[in-house]
């Protein structure tokens, strides 16, 4: 529970910093659209059925602020208009995709569409941060609000795997793609 609001709390300061600069400088775009297809490829089971309503509304949650995110980048005047394309060029189509979907094929659950959907975004965010790191590499300042959004992210995906290690110590259950997707 903390990692899912540490993971919304992220998402929240983007948005905050974003309103507030009125600005998309320093963000990467690229990371929120592999975000999305994150979230899209490991939550359809929410057309399915629901589990918890704090489940399916996290769920909910994250799809819509990550689509609303990427509105702000392409649409929103003058946020938009600060969007640096130049700065934000990871290959994310190129590399980043195909990797977690070799992953996923490599190590998954099972070898079924809905357990190699769930593995391909187990994958696909481990390295979706990727694009925004580059990013920031390449720039010379990072701005407050940018630096905490990357810090948030940390923080979630530090809990997320000490949730984990807790299931194994409480449960004597291990996932292997649960493991090596928080390792790397």
């Amino acid at each position: 529970m903390i990692a899912d609001l540490l993971h919304l709390l992220s998402f929240f300061i983007l948005i905050q910093k974003i309103q507030k600069s009125k600005s998309c400088g320093g963000i990467s775009c690229k990371t929120q659209e592999l975000y999305l297809i994150v979230f899209l490829t490991r939550y359809p089971d929410i057309f399915m059925y629901v589990v918890s309503f704090y489940n399916t509304i996290m769920k909910m949650s994250f799809i819509g602020v990550t689509i609303y995110i990427i509105y702000l980048f392409h649409y929103k005047k003058p946020q938009c208009l600060s969007y640096q394309r130049e700065q934000d060029d990871f290959p994310h189509f190129q590399y980043v995709l195909p990797a977690a979907a070799i992953l996923a094929l490599l190590i998954h659950k099972k070898f079924r569409l809905f357990e190699l959907s769930w593995s391909f975004s187990i994958w696909l965010e481990a390295l979706a941060i990727l694009p925004q790191l580059k990013m920031l590499t390449k720039m010379q300042e990072v701005e407050n609000l940018t630096g905490n959004y990357v810090a948030a992210l940390g923080l979630y995906r530090v809990f997320y795997v000490l949730s984990w290690v807790l299931r194994f110590y409480s449960r004597n259950e291990l996932c292997w793609v649960k493991t090596l997707g928080g390792i790397l």
